[in-house]
């Protein structure tokens, strides 16, 4: 089920499955709640409560109000889920202690400096995934040229590593040409306790790449040690 609010969209699991949690989704540079619909069905089918809100960029107060509100009474664990400038503001909330998250999915954070990809070649820095480019691409979709803009003064300091104090789970395209993966790589290997999955080929938007399948299964995975403790234990190991 879908239910639109005037800053947020909400994506809730069949109603014979309990609630396992909740997610908040921070959409990065020129999206909207709605990017991050197919993201939103998929995990919501699993059992958790997915809402997304309002480009942070935009109006990060507002943002953070609408995470809090989504948060209020909600099933946890709570997660915030962030993609690009969203992912620093997630980090950054936490890292304040203005929300207290129980764990982060960061995605395609631009942990060091930029390459803005060309205004024409913005879909495709973006992803690979046909359906999603045709997506963003429409009239409806992101904002052209958002990615070209800076990061916003002050929000990677904010974004401390070391000040984070609970789980990360960190999605990064090995192909990102807009947040680099090695500078990414240095900031999660600042977190006290965080696992980095680098997409071989992925490009910045890695929710919702090509590979939106492995990056959805990888959250649930994460979502369902996250329930066992917040030291992430194994469920299961790959033998050979």
């Amino acid at each position: 089920m879908t239910v639109a609010a005037a800053d947020t969209l909400t994506w809730t699991g069949p109603p014979e499955v309990a609630p396992r949690g909740t997610l908040v989704v921070l959409p990065g540079r020129g999206e909207h709640p709605g990017i991050y619909e197919r993201f939103g069905r998929r995990i919501a089918v699993d059992g958790y409560r997915v809402t997304a809100v309002a480009d942070p960029v935009a109006d990060a107060g507002r943002a953070a109000s609408l995470v809090a509100a989504a948060l209020d009474g909600a099933p946890g664990p709570h997660v915030l889920v962030g993609s690009d400038t969203g992912a620093l503001l997630a980090a950054a909330l936490v890292a304040d202690g203005r929300v207290p998250a129980d764990a982060l999915v960061l995605a395609g954070l631009p942990a060091g400096p930029p390459g803005a990809p060309e205004p024409d070649g913005e879909v495709a820095a973006r992803t690979a995934c046909p359906t999603h480019a045709a997506r963003i691409a429409a009239p409806d979709g992101v904002r052209a040229g958002a990615l070209a803009e800076p990061v916003p003064d002050g929000w990677l300091e904010r974004a401390d590593p070391a000040r984070i104090g609970v789980p990360v789970l960190g999605l990064h395209g090995a192909a990102d040409a807009v947040a680099p993966l090695d500078a990414a790589r240095a900031w999660y290997a600042r977190v006290p306790l965080a696992e980095l999955v680098a997409v071989t080929g992925g490009r910045h938007d890695a929710l919702n790449d090509a590979t939106h399948r492995t990056a959805a299964a990888s959250v649930v995975l994460f979502l369902e040690r996250l329930r066992l403790g917040a030291d992430l234990p194994l469920i299961a190991r790959v033998t050979r």
